[in-house]
């Protein structure tokens, strides 16, 4: 026993390595500031470079673009909305849209496959019977609740990808249903970086009336708040609430089809009788 318990130990030691690694990699890039690379800010100031290299070289914009949203979302820099917004300006609201989801769906599936491991042995040692509970109902209607997390981010990225992952939620269904939840939202941020040349125009030109009409008042610079406005954030509320509207109705059913089978096999065992 004691010469097996130790290959295993070691296994289930190796299993942390690489997780325990990604979140090294994911605090030195939050220590050092990597998301005001991604900002807003950055990507006023970079308009005409960026076009100038989507320009030269398409596919290969196309292919940075994917790469470096995939890295931020492996290592959990919190840009992922500014990289569709940067998405959606370069190539358009579609390709962007398409690119963004891509990329963000690899990120989550490799850090959910990084966690798999480490989060069921963390499971299997910590789990009572609440929390094996939780597990087993995520598990049941998994689809559903990680679509509503993707369409309204209540928690990190990186904990949506990795409490999935500790659920034992199986691989396919993870990748689907984050691939449908971000979908809506990419089309929404894609769209507004699409249009950020038209809305920093209108923006200059209001500043410019402002200035010509007074001193006071006129040197707010533009905001995220102010391109991600509450109707898109209600918009997709109402999908996330469909999302898990959908859970608590199968849910129902369920408990319904259970109910109503139980009350057919009672009707059945009085008749059920043998003549000796």
């Amino acid at each position: 026993m004691g010469p097996e318990a130790g290959p295993g130990r070691a296994r289930r030691s190796l299993r942390w390595l690489p997780l325990a690694l990604l979140v090294g990699v994911s605090l030195a890039a939050l220590l050092t500031g990597a998301a005001r690379l991604v900002s807003l800010d950055a990507l006023l100031a970079s308009r005409a470079w960026l076009h100038a290299f989507v320009g030269a070289d398409y596919v290969r914009a196309l292919v940075a673009a994917y790469l470096v949203y995939v890295g931020a979302v492996v290592i959990s820099v919190p840009a992922t909305l500014m990289l569709t917004m940067v998405c959606g300006f370069l190539f358009g609201i579609v390709t962007g849209a398409l690119v963004s989801v891509a990329a963000a769906t690899t990120g989550a599936a490799i850090v959910f496959s990084i966690g798999r491991g480490p989060g069921a042995d963390l499971l299997d040692r910590v789990a009572g019977p609440r929390l094996g509970a939780l597990a087993e109902g995520f598990r049941r209607d998994a689809f559903g609740y990680i679509a509503f997390l993707r369409l309204l981010p209540l928690f990190p990225f990186w904990m949506t990808n990795l409490g999935p992952a500790a659920f034992g939620v199986p691989l396919r269904t993870f990748v689907a249903a984050t691939f449908l939840g971000l979908l809506p939202g990419a089309f929404v941020y894609a769209a507004t970086g699409a249009g950020i040349d038209e809305v920093v125009a209108a923006h200059e030109a209001a500043q410019a009336v402002c200035q010509a009409a007074s001193d006071l008042g006129c040197d707010e610079a533009l905001t995220l708040r102010a391109l991600v406005t509450p109707k898109m954030v209600l918009g997709l509320g109402a999908l996330a609430g469909f999302a898990l509207l959908s859970v608590l109705l199968r849910r129902l059913l369920a408990r319904r089809q259970l109910a109503a089978e139980a009350e057919r096999s009672r009707k059945v065992q009085p008749g059920d009788t043998t003549e000796g």
